[in-house]
């Protein structure tokens, strides 16, 4: 599902600073920090722990974006779209931090 995009890493285990375990997003893009999740058949099982764990990425200042079946297959280039502008925005922000840090 590249679709251009740039290739994420895959099922990375991010920590806090106190090194404590935030998630494993499906998807990772760590320039970024925007964690990309897959909420597949079994998601409603585990809704309450991906909950806790997409808050705590949130927290730690990482950007989360959710898709389900549906919006893989049958909304793809709107899932493309998001992936790519949240991208976008990411870098843009942090081209503009440096830039005030310089």
């Amino acid at each position: 599902m590249l679709a251009g995009l740039p290739r994420p890493e895959v099922q990375v285990a991010i920590h806090d600073e106190a090194a404590r375990f935030l998630g494993r997003p499906d998807l990772f893009y760590r320039d970024q920090r925007l964690a990309l999740e897959y909420d597949g058949r079994n998601h409603r099982d585990r809704l309450v722990d991906d909950n806790r764990r997409q808050n705590g990425l949130v927290g730690a200042g990482y950007r989360v974006l959710r898709f389900s079946a549906p919006d893989v297959y049958g909304a793809r280039e709107t899932v493309v779209s998001r992936v790519r502008q949240a991208l976008l925005m990411a870098s843009a922000g942090s081209r503009s931090r440096r830039g005030r840090s310089a």
